[in-house]
């Protein structure tokens, strides 16, 4: 029984994250398509992670509050579909960046998605639970991302949102079936004040500080605005789903590796410093490669370099606090780093609006370059006491 439960969660949580992200490669250069700037590009891209920064804090509390978490999977997934509907019916950018925004609200219930998976394990069992069901998502987002510029490609612009809305309206019926254990009446829930005091925390504060410029790089390159400079290149829809394809996998690679290797080999410090060059490395070369082969060669390398960045900021979130406090360290964390899913994307839309995207690009990479200054300037260096790398 408790196997089939886990079964059954597995496939949801691959529907839930498939639904948003099968139209993410071709989701700058359609906003183009419809008659969108630069820098409307950035806004529409960057809107999934302003709602998240928005609504993932509050609706923590309130899922803590009522003791319930499978009621808002229901919602948030319900919330992926219309997004996915809206966005296969819009021909109007503005209606684009409102159903766009509606995904990044759906996104914001992952919280308590982790939290029921979490359930289903012993207490001491939460990392090991982290892991599988991130695991779970990488593979939903993966085969999303591939399959959608085929799609694309193949039968139409809205076919990729046509399927994310299919996909997601069944996992909605198979999210039905999921169990939930009663709520402990006892557990008191986060209160505002709590995660406030959180923001003073020296290391948690540094670690999400770190955490907002690598998603900024994540959402300026990978799921932003690298497709659109593909396109520029000559790319179908179907190289972009490719493009995609190998600038996640090598991400979702060096998750696995970054705890088990990276950290163990040159600890915390280093492996955040490597990332980070990397990246900058590569963004800021983005917009002078004029190939396609080059251009994926480089954000592979881009991709691997983020991945190696992400779970070590979050092993180190929770470790700053105490245990009863680490799932609070995680929604402050989490809030923090949306920050960077909506400013990156802003910011070089911006700046691409006045002197070009190359302009956004470089900038970006700059601003990854800071960031390796910082994690020197602010990481510890000991080896991590668990491996973080699944």
């Amino acid at each position: 029984m408790k196997s089939s439960r886990k079964i059954l969660f597995y496939v949801v949580t691959m529907m839930y994250w498939f639904s948003m992200y099968t139209y993410v490669p071709i989701l700058s250069p359609y906003v183009e398509h419809l008659g969108g700037s630069v820098f409307m590009i950035g806004l529409v891209v960057g809107s999934y992670g302003f709602t998240q920064m928005l609504v993932r804090i509050p609706l923590g509390i309130w899922s803590d509050r009522i003791g319930k978490r499978k009621l808002f999977i229901f919602a948030g997934i319900a919330c992926a579909v219309l997004s996915s509907l809206g966005l296969a019916f819009s021909t109007n950018v503005w209606a684009f960046f409102g159903f766009r925004s509606l995904a990044g609200v759906a996104a914001a219930s992952w919280v308590a998605f982790t939290v029921l998976f979490a359930s289903y394990f012993e207490s001491d069992e939460a990392p090991k639970a982290m892991g599988i069901i991130s695991f779970y998502t990488s593979i939903g987002q993966m085969t999303a991302t591939t399959i959608g510029g085929f799609l694309a490609d193949y039968i139409s612009w809205s076919a990729p949102f046509y399927m994310g809305a299919i996909v997601g309206l069944l996992g909605l019926l198979l999210a039905l079936k999921l169990v939930e254990k009663p709520a402990d009446v006892k557990k008191k829930p986060v209160e505002v004040k709590e995660l406030l005091k959180m923001g003073g925390e020296k290391l948690l504060l540094s670690v999400s500080l770190l955490a907002i410029v690598v998603q900024c790089i994540t959402f300026t390159t990978m799921f932003g605005f690298t497709p659109l400079h593909a396109a520029s290149l000559g790319a179908s829809n179907a190289d972009l789903s490719i493009l995609t394809l190998l600038s996640t996998l090598p991400n979702a690679i060096a998750g696995y590796m970054s705890g088990s290797f990276f950290v163990k080999r040159f600890g915390e410090r280093y492996t955040i410093l490597l990332g980070f060059l990397a990246a900058a490395i590569c963004t800021i070369l983005l917009p002078f490669t004029n190939s396609l082969i080059l251009l994926i060669l480089t954000q592979a390398v881009n991709g691997f370099a983020q991945g190696l960045m992400m779970p070590v900021l979050m092993g180190l979130a929770i470790q700053s606090v105490n245990e009863e406090r680490r799932a609070s360290a995680m929604g402050f964390f989490q809030a923090l780093y949306s920050l960077g899913m909506f400013g990156g994307p802003f910011i070089a839309g911006w700046i691409g609006e006045f002197v070009g995207l190359s302009g956004g690009f470089i900038v970006i990479g700059a601003l990854s370059l800071v960031g390796a200054i910082l994690a020197y300037l602010w990481m510890p260096n000991s080896k991590l006491k668990q491996g973080l790398g699944h």
